[in-house]
């Protein structure tokens, strides 16, 4: 579970980065050249099925988790410690389902949309390129996805927060000394990859 949720997190980090080249003024030039090399790479293409596989790994895993620490534990405790009356420990399990439905939603707003439809192209250095960022910059010009978008990667921010010093401690590399550390990182980690995506479609909605 903690492997599979560090791999996860480490996906975000660079399709954040990627994604940030929409915002860069230069006509989604370096967005397209970026999408372009990430679906035409072999080992690219390759890894994305282990992505697929990770998100699976990490959904059946947290739901087998979440039913064994309810019948471990079928009455609650008269007294919580922190980890038991953290809000984002307390329902990891709800934020993971809500991220989940999304998920879904997003797939099919951009990854079937890029795989099965049309997707216009872009003159980029004498060369077509599909013009992947013309379906960011229209889905983000709508409100309503706009909102349902920051609430989803606010909820993402939240299951972040307690994933990676959740998943540190369950490898082990827990210490007094480096646990607040541990913590102070997965918080800055969760506001960094959830802020960095809200970023995204408010500056395309208000641009």
């Amino acid at each position: 579970m903690a492997l599979a949720g560090l791999f996860l997190i480490s996906f975000l980090v660079v399709h954040l980065g990627i994604n940030l080249l929409i915002l860069k003024d230069d006509g989604r030039e370096s967005f397209n050249i970026a999408a372009h090399f990430m679906v035409t790479n072999p080992l690219i293409q390759s890894m994305q099925w282990v992505l697929f596989g990770g998100f699976i790994l990490h959904i059946l895993l947290g739901i087998v988790l979440q039913i064994q620490n309810w019948l471990a534990r079928p009455q609650r405790y008269k007294v919580e410690g922190y980890s038991h009356t953290s809000f984002f420990s307390k329902y990891m399990i709800h934020t993971g389902a809500i991220i989940f439905a999304f998920l879904i939603i997003h797939l099919i707003n951009f990854f079937f949309k890029a795989k099965f439809g049309e997707i216009p192209h872009i003159m980029i250095n004498g060369e077509s390129y599909e013009d992947m960022g013309i379906l960011v910059i229209e889905k983000f010009k709508e409100l309503p996805y706009v909102l349902m978008y920051v609430v989803w990667l606010l909820f993402l921010g939240f299951h972040l927060d307690h994933a990676f010093h959740s998943a540190l401690q369950s490898l082990g590399l827990n210490h007094s000394k480096y646990t607040p550390v541990a913590f102070g990182l997965s918080r800055a980690l969760a506001i960094l990859i959830a802020g960095g995506f809200i970023l995204i479609p408010v500056l395309i909605y208000i641009s």
